[in-house]
């Protein structure tokens, strides 16, 4: 079995050529690793390959893991459906909340946080039944209620697409998904940026990075298979 790191290796270097392939900066995308059901040792071993940010979508796992790292250089980004009765404990663990889902979960942290958090607001381009998001047609309505929340720090768009084994059937779901954050761009709503689109799996990211993404969320690909069961440190 491959090392973390040289998955991360892999990775990046197809990261890079895709970059190169739509003719973009290789800055302009960042390497989310998503390490839910991993153990710290496995966020150790990629810290040791200068990888410093993290996904997780468990609040209750992440509460476990990120004292333990003590990395105050690593960030960690929520990517997971968030309970409401879980807020106050992920705006003090997380630097972004990636699944900002409705606005009753907005409410909330409204209420929670301390300070601005920052988020992505989720969108459910697939119109999945089973997944959570704003619909396409609800967002721009969704943002006028949002901005006027002064805790939030409303950094772009989020999509859970469908999963497939094949990578260009998510091509157009992501495109759709670059198209909305252009359209709520011009909108130019205060207080909202369009600076972020996070999209893309360990399946198709090098197809989300072609459509305009700026975050790719890596679990499999880097650390392997989940864990089918409870997290144990």
């Amino acid at each position: 079995m491959a090392s973390i790191t040289h998955n991360l290796h892999q990775v990046r270097h197809q990261i890079r050529e895709a970059c190169e392939r739509a003719g973009r900066p290789v800055d302009s995308v960042r390497l989310l690793a998503v390490s839910k059901t991993k153990p710290v040792s496995c966020i150790q071993e990629a810290v040791a390959a200068d990888q410093w940010l993290f996904g997780e979508n468990r609040v209750q796992e992440a509460r476990l893991k990120i004292p333990q790292l003590a990395l105050p250089k690593a960030a960690f980004h929520f990517v997971g459906p968030l309970q409401r009765n879980k807020v106050k404990e992920a705006v003090a663990l997380f630097q972004m909340i990636e699944s900002l889902d409705s606005l009753e979960l907005a409410e909330e942290i409204q209420r929670r946080s301390p300070k601005a958090m920052p988020v992505l607001v989720q969108v459910n381009v697939g119109r999945e039944p089973q997944k959570r998001g704003f619909l396409p047609e609800q967002l721009r309505e969704a943002l006028l209620v949002l901005a006027e929340m002064d805790k939030l720090q409303i950094k772009g768009l989020m999509t859970m697409h469908p999963l497939t084994d094949n990578g260009e059937n998510s091509r157009p779901l992501f495109r759709h998904l670059a198209d909305l954050a252009q359209e709520m761009k011009l909108l130019a709503i205060p207080g909202v940026e369009m600076e972020e689109l996070s999209m893309g799996m360990s399946r198709d990211f090098t197809i989300a990075i072609q459509e305009g993404a700026t975050l790719v969320r890596v679990a499999s690909a880097i650390f392997g298979p989940p864990v089918q069961k409870n997290f144990l440190p």
